[in-house]
């Protein structure tokens, strides 16, 4: 099969839109996918202009009139929506739309959206009163010491259900691309930050968090409070994940590209066919040591889509039984 057979192919069997215009502006290729998108033939848009072909849709039309490459959402017909990318080849002049459908990944990706706020909403509100009259019952009860631990076990059980309800709309809140704060910022301050939020859960697990920071530590561009609750999670992990009288270390070095920080126990250690599905959503391990601790499979979750929005990458080294190891890299900013 020749070169022009295997792209004549490609070209009218992929699923997304391609429209090809010529150094003039008129349009001199449109493939089946990409008519159909927009509810007409090949042969009706062939021979116009973006302009006289998309005239009610002035998105599209940008797509071919800007310089440079673009990328654009483009309202379809029927109430659909596709992503837009324009480039110019250099060669012939060509200007070359790709159109990629995503109306049911954004309808999903809403509907989502809408059920953890409503979730959040919904439960918040009871929890918050069920801690009201806890505190109440605390302060002008006369309790039995039976009384007092089940009064107690309800306070117990409310502060884990906050923790899963913050945990879902810190997600939401990421993955629905709400802006982060870019900065410079020593991740120093960071971890020092983070450290002392676990120090008191630490000390109830009995374990040593040992810190090493490499001192001058390189700038990195980030969201102060987004970082922290990056590093706020893996240490949490650790800590709960670990048994009494281990330590866990935290370690951040750099050079002149890229800033590292990990995170390291002596738990229980992830099975190597679990270590590339726990930063999947809601994932938790089967195994009985993790299932006996609280917890919604969020934390790592929440922690690499932000890692990845501030351009960086995460990932986690465990040996069964021996421990793990998690670590993310964030690139540096020359700060004059």
């Amino acid at each position: 099969m020749s070169v022009a057979a295997v792209y004549d192919f490609l070209f009218r069997s992929t699923s997304d839109g391609v429209i090809i215009a010529d150094r003039d502006g008129v349009i001199t290729s449109v493939n089946p996918a990409g008519a159909a998108m927009l509810g007409q033939t090949p042969e009706t848009l062939i021979g116009l202009t973006p302009k006289a072909a998309f005239n009610h849709n002035p998105t599209l039309v940008n797509l071919f009139t800007r310089s440079g490459d673009q990328t654009l959402d483009v309202r379809l017909p029927r109430r659909r929506l596709a992503v837009g990318i324009g480039a110019t080849l250099e060669e012939s002049g060509e200007r070359v739309v790709m159109l990629h459908d995503v109306t049911e990944r954004r309808d999903l990706s809403n509907r989502r959206d809408s059920l953890v706020r409503a979730i959040s909403h919904d439960l918040r509100n009871p929890i918050t009163a069920l801690t009201g009259y806890a505190d109440l019952i605390d302060k002008f009860g006369d309790l039995n010491e039976q009384q007092q631990r089940f009064l107690n076990r309800i306070r117990e059980t409310t502060t884990k259900l906050q923790d899963v309800i913050g945990a879902l709309v810190d997600l939401a809140w990421v993955e629905a691309g709400m802006p982060l704060e870019h900065q410079p910022l020593q991740l120093r301050d960071i971890i020092n930050r983070a450290v002392g939020r676990v120090t008191s859960l630490a000390f109830d697990h009995q374990i040593v968090i040992a810190v090493s920071v490499q001192n001058p530590l390189p700038v990195v561009m980030g969201d102060p409070e987004r970082l922290e609750q990056v590093v706020y999670n893996l240490l949490h992990n650790a800590i709960v994940y670990s048994p009494p009288e281990q330590t866990v270390a935290i370690h951040a070095w750099g050079d002149s590209h890229d800033v590292y920080c990990s995170v390291a126990d002596r738990g229980i250690g992830i099975a190597d066919d679990e270590i590339d599905l726990i930063f999947d959503r809601m994932y938790r391990s089967r195994a009985a040591a993790v299932r006996a601790v609280s917890g919604g499979g969020l934390g790592l979750t929440t922690a690499k889509t932000i890692i990845q929005r501030l351009g960086g990458d995460i990932w986690a080294s465990s040996n069964l039984g021996e421990g793990s190891t998690f670590t993310f890299r964030l690139p540096t900013v020359e700060v004059e």
